[in-house]
């Protein structure tokens, strides 16, 4: 097992695919955007043999992410050999995803996570930059007829969509969604100052609560999110405190970036690389040895992580893996 000195057991794992996206949403990442060589990417055969060496040491959960996954080429022949070893599911921006759908459900991949900020196009084309409005929706759609399990991650922009708070919630009435309002990050790649913000999860739940009365729902075991229920709805709502950071006492996730970086804290460098490793012969025990002595060191929270981060400036979401 991998466990950590403050007796977190590793059982999660996000893997980017691509750092490569077909939208530029504001808070994630640049326009013009520096884009990884294919050569530098984590080979599916590099993929497969990293997940089947965490999976002999307990990870049971693993989460696909990009940049956007659908943009890495052959992706349902990755996760064919990925569904035998864990639990999969998926972070997407469903602009390509409504063809794979009914692959996916054949696969027995059943939870999807879809990146929407706002339910109005004329805000979608501000927020990202790309008029891609109709194509999310109609995933989105598609994903509740194959009766897959929705989450929808709607990030708060001071000023861009909190009037919209409302509105989201709407959705859970008549659809088995889960509606999960995300704190900004500092991650957008342009090296901007990022001094806090307005909107944390408290101000978030108070707002959800002058329409709606939220009952609290018992949280999973190292859940990042805020549960809870609506009277008379068939979905639930919650809230993820990313930059409040109140859940990491209960981490249990590391991170692996396009390159094969890994990451013990979203907040924090990079502590070992896979690719690299393994380009330089190391056998399965040798990855394994190495990712028990990153995990051991894992910091306490974000930000202790975030105290001892190197870095001058902090990357996209998109290359950190969103």
């Amino acid at each position: 097992m991998l466990r950590d000195a403050h007796h977190r057991t590793i059982q999660y794992v996000r893997l980017s695919v691509t750092d490569r996206c077909n939208l530029r949403c504001t808070y994630c990442m640049p326009e013009h955007m520096q884009f990884l060589e294919r050569s530098e990417l984590l080979s599916y055969e590099e993929i497969e043999r990293s997940m089947r060496v965490l999976a002999s040491a307990g990870v049971t959960k693993l989460r696909i992410t990009g940049g956007e996954p659908f943009l890495r080429k052959d992706l349902l022949r990755l996760l064919e050999k990925l569904t035998p070893l864990m639990d999969i599911s998926i972070t997407t921006n469903g602009v390509l995803t409504a063809p794979y759908i009914p692959a996916l459900k054949a696969l027995g991949i059943r939870n999807i996570n879809l990146s929407l900020d706002t339910l109005q196009a004329d805000r979608f084309l501000q927020i990202t930059r790309r008029n891609r409005f109709p194509q999310v929706m109609a995933t989105l759609e598609s994903l509740l007829a194959h009766q897959m399990n929705v989450k929808i991650n709607m990030v708060v922009m001071d000023g861009i969509n909190t009037g919209e708070l409302h509105n989201f919630a709407a959705l859970t009435r008549e659809n088995p969604l889960s509606i999960r309002f995300i704190e900004e990050m500092p991650f957008n790649g342009q090296g901007k100052g990022f001094s806090g913000i307005n909107w944390h999860y408290r101000k978030i739940l108070d707002t959800l609560n002058e329409k709606y009365i939220l009952e609290k729902l018992p949280d999973e075991t190292a859940s990042t999110s805020l549960n809870y229920s609506i009277s008379g709805h068939c979905g639930t709502v919650g809230v993820i405190p990313a930059y409040s950071r109140t859940f990491c006492g209960t981490c249990n996730r590391l991170r692996i970036t396009p390159t094969g970086g890994v990451k013990t804290c979203l907040y924090g460098d990079d502590v070992m690389n896979i690719r690299d490793s393994l380009r330089s012969g190391a056998a399965d025990s040798e990855l394994l040895e190495a990712l028990q002595t990153a995990v051991w060191h894992k910091k306490k929270d974000g930000f202790e992580a975030a105290a001892a981060n190197r870095r001058s400036q902090h990357e996209s979401m998109s290359v950190i893996g969103g």
